[in-house]
């Protein structure tokens, strides 16, 4: 068990848990780690260089949504993660967005995750909700590269 994580280029997910406690999903390994997700997503975008409100602001800014905005964590890597349910829900799962092979509709009302590593994940959200997510936090990531471009 760590007591803090950074998200890094091998983070697939971050899973909320109780008491406080996340499991991380990484392309070779699984962490517990006694953080909630919302602290790792604040603390990993201060690791490198803003906090998760000012990462937050940005998005909203860039993509005009208000609500379950997606997170630039590391913009030079583009490391991008959305949220499935309001980053304040204590079932709130973090997924990044760039290392998504595939998803379906799994069940009603559940979606299951494909990673590029062949990593499964269901998650208690719609197929519908899923693709907005995926479609926000792309095209945060592609506006993002098109700013830097200019």
């Amino acid at each position: 068990m760590t007591k803090n994580y950074e998200i890094n280029d091998g983070t697939l997910a971050i899973i909320s848990m109780d008491n406080g406690y996340s499991k991380v999903l990484e392309d070779k390994e699984n962490y517990l780690v006694e953080q909630k997700s919302f602290d790792i997503l604040d603390h990993s975008c201060k690791y490198f260089g803003s906090s998760y409100e000012g990462r937050r602001e940005g998005a909203k800014a860039i993509i005009g949504a208000n609500y379950k905005i997606p997170i630039i964590v590391e913009d030079e890597r583009n490391i991008v993660f959305f949220p499935t349910t309001s980053p304040d829900d204590r079932e709130c799962i973090w997924i990044a967005v760039n290392k998504i092979r595939d998803y379906y509709e799994y069940e009603y009302n559940t979606t299951k995750v494909v990673f590029e590593n062949g990593i499964e994940l269901s998650l208690a959200i719609s197929f519908r909700a899923m693709q907005n997510q995926i479609f926000r936090a792309t095209r945060l990531s592609y506006l993002l590269k098109s700013h830097k471009s200019r």
